[in-house]
């Protein structure tokens, strides 16, 4: 049989039927322990932290549908950057994007920085900026594309060979936030990146009910490391996070589908609004990564940035009288919400380079009918 498209992946990678039951679903191996027939003898698994079925099942299916080898989940999507970044030692260089989401800048600048590790931030649009920003000690180049939450494009490929011809001591890695495109839209494996990490919170689970965060490689003797750091630091989901994020993906491409429908003709709606002076979203052909989108992302996303007519408090008020939006923080669930990232999911930039306009509003276009939604952002807007 041919490989199977992502549809069937998405339903099929990593479960199969209970051997002892015959159950369809993924059970939820709900146990912390597991007996052993002898001392070092057991059937795969003999404590949760190292290792539960229902995690494994999970870290297959989300490794087949990025197209990597492997894959490792955590507890959030920020326990899965920290470990993956505990590849970098003190002294090393990591080149990031200088668009990212809020938490990730806080863990690289408040935390990581203080053990030693070395970072710059880079317009990664820019391929001349990223070249110059190398440096002989860079051991990791991280980026997001879309970005967070200007909507940024990166043209991985091309970012992948730069990185990985640069000269440095261990040679230079590539790590790639995918959360906003999610694997049905891109796999950054594919186009040459090294590790691809994921907020499993959100497009993958899909339902605003759980917490979780994945890494996917390739790579075997990065792998055998990060399983090692998995379970050495033990910041592991719980078997009722990977259960729940296994039913998510069982949707995933039908919800990216309509979650990237409903975004691109709410896009063209604000464009052409009197009361909206900017709009970001790839899928529009003025939007400055167009074409490296079309190349590289099957469709858009369900993201969208945008600046009002008037400041901050014009802001604030459009994304308060939302009826349908939701006004929180977090994306990529079924249903749609509305925030300002700059007091909200980007309040850890304020006063750094990466700095957000107060005025940003970030939409999360879900899954309710389109129609419905573009009314309730007209009314929002009037």
């Amino acid at each position: 049989m041919s490989s199977p498209h992502i549809e069937t992946l998405a339903i099929h990678a990593g479960q199969h039927p209970d051997p002892a039951t015959g159950a369809v679903m993924t059970p939820i191996y709900q146990t912390s322990t597991f007996v052993q027939e002898g001392v070092g003898q057991h059937k795969g698994y003999d404590y949760a932290r190292t290792a539960n079925p229902t995690r494994a099942a999970l870290e297959a299916c989300l490794a087949a549908l990025e197209g990597g080898e492997f894959g490792l989940c955590f507890s959030s999507g920020m326990a899965a950057i920290d470990t993956l970044l505990r590849l970098v030692k003190p002294g090393e260089h990591v080149l990031a994007g200088d668009d990212v989401y809020g938490g990730t800048y806080r863990l690289f600048v408040r935390v990581l920085a203080e053990y030693g590790v070395q970072f710059d931030f880079a317009n990664m649009s820019d391929l001349d900026t990223v070249r110059a920003g190398l440096r002989p000690n860079t051991r990791l180049v991280w980026l997001e594309t879309p970005t967070n939450p200007l909507m940024k494009i990166a043209d991985l490929a091309a970012l992948s060979g730069i990185a990985h011809a640069h000269k440095s001591g261990k040679g230079t890695l590539v790590a790639v936030d995918n959360t906003f495109a999610s694997p049905v839209i891109q796999q950054p494996l594919r186009l040459g990146a090294d590790f691809v990490v994921h907020s499993t919170t959100k497009y993958l689970g899909g339902h605003s009910d759980v917490v979780g965060g994945a890494v996917v490689t390739s790579n075997p003797e990065a792998y055998e490391r990060l399983k090692f750091l998995q379970n050495a630091v033990g910041a592991v989901p719980g078997p009722m996070d990977c259960f729940l994020t296994l039913r998510g993906l069982k949707t995933l491409p039908l919800r990216i589908e309509r979650h990237s429908q409903n975004a691109l003709r709410i896009a063209e709606f604000l464009v052409d609004h009197p009361a909206v002076k900017t709009v970001m979203y790839p899928g529009l052909a003025d939007h400055p990564g167009h074409a490296v989108a079309k190349k590289q992302m099957k469709m858009y996303g369900g993201m969208i940035a945008f600046l009002p007519v008037g400041g901050a408090n014009t802001a604030r008020r459009i994304v308060e009288r939302t009826r349908i939006f939701a006004l929180a923080e977090s994306l990529g669930g079924v249903e749609s919400l509305i925030e300002l990232p700059a007091p909200m999911t980007h309040a850890s930039v304020a006063g750094s380079p990466l700095e957000i306009d107060p005025s940003l509003v970030r939409l999360s276009v879900g899954i309710e009918h389109v129609d419905d939604l573009i009314e309730d952002l007209r009314q929002a807007l009037a």
